[in-house]
């Protein structure tokens, strides 16, 4: 398994992102961070990122947002596998420290996992 984070595991056209935010099959989040999920036929799960400007004032803040998200979804895609994903930040995430952060996306995949697998069951 390959822990790159190539350009076929992201969300690159407006078309991906508005097929998550108008489908969402789950959803999980916390104070600061929403995540939108969208089952795709893919054997590997993609990302897209809405970090505003409203939410998050400084580049040098979004930037390393950024950064610390896609870390977290490269350890992690072998188990999202299937999943269209997008993060989106909300106020206060730029106030969370690299560690927080990490362990906040940590029991969000967690409970994201969860939730897929309840869903799945559930179907017939």
């Amino acid at each position: 398994m390959s822990f790159c984070f190539e350009k076929d595991k992201r969300l690159l056209k407006p078309s991906q992102f508005k097929a998550v935010f108008d489908k969402a099959d789950n959803k999980v989040s916390d104070k600061t961070i929403l995540i939108l999920v969208r089952y795709n036929q893919l054997s590997h799960a993609r990302l897209g990122l809405v970090i505003g400007k409203k939410n998050v004032k400084l580049a040098v803040e979004r930037n390393r947002l950024k950064r610390q998200i896609r870390e977290s979804f490269r350890h992690h895609q072998a188990k999202l596998a299937g999943l269209d994903l997008v993060v989106i930040a909300r106020k206060g995430a730029a106030d969370l420290e690299n560690i927080e952060l990490n362990k906040q996306f940590d029991k969000l995949w967690q409970r994201l996992l969860r939730r897929t697998q309840a869903s799945i069951e559930q179907s017939p």
